[in-house]
């Protein structure tokens, strides 16, 4: 191994060390409490260090986004691969990787949907904007196609196949965020999993075609 590649590993082992960090500050302290400085402290470093690799505790936070967003775009583009499946296999499949894509790490989802909604993009470089925005319009438009598949095979009725999309997201999200909220007044209980199952569920019977909708729908 070379020099240049030592360095690159140096650096990249050094940015990975302050993620990790950061990710234990955040959970403890939470966003708008933690600073820059508390970071290096976790990650036993000097501020001035942290601040060659991330601009701001935003960029940070928004790092942490972006792996989840990454393993998700896997997950999705892993079901929609997947030729044995039909359509509704395919939607079921969907709903299962992001049930998993939560308990992979519960947090940074929630720091995800926040960020989406956030003024803190607009502190963020151009280069990791550029990078969340094409990792989510890939996502959605990976989605879509499954709900075109179903359009086509007549098993969905006939809409925008990215408006389900974002649907499904939104359906996704809002459980997430209602129950994390739910969660921090009373933590004996957690309903996520049954409320976004029926969630869910009430989203795929509102798609259904007629002549596949169940009685009474």
């Amino acid at each position: 191994m070379g020099i240049k590649e030592r360095k690159e590993r140096e650096k990249e082992r050094r940015r990975q060390q302050i993620i990790v960090a950061a990710k234990r500050v955040f959970s403890n302290k939470g966003f708008n409490k933690t600073t820059m400085e508390d970071i290096a402290k976790e990650a036993e470093l000097s501020p001035g260090t942290l601040y060659l690799y991330f601009k701001n505790k935003e960029e940070l936070y928004a790092s942490l986004s972006l792996r989840i967003l990454q393993y998700m775009h896997i997950r999705i583009f892993h079901v929609v691969g997947r030729s044995e499946l039909d359509p509704l296999g395919k939607l079921d499949a969907l709903k299962e990787a992001m049930s998993d894509v939560y308990d992979f790490d519960p947090l940074i989802i929630i720091n995800l949907i926040h960020l989406q909604s956030s003024e803190m993009l607009k502190n963020l470089s151009d280069e990791l904007i550029e990078e969340i925005t094409t990792l989510s319009r890939s996502c959605i438009s990976a989605i879509s196609k499954v709900f075109q598949e179903g359009m086509d095979a007549g098993v969905f009725m006939k809409s925008n196949p990215v408006a389900l999309s974002d649907i499904f997201w939104s359906v996704f999200s809002g459980v997430v965020l209602l129950e994390s909220s739910k969660k921090i007044i009373n933590t004996d209980k957690d309903f996520l999993k049954s409320t976004t199952e029926l969630a869910f569920e009430i989203f795929e019977r509102g798609i259904m075609a007629k002549k596949y909708a169940p009685l009474g729908v």
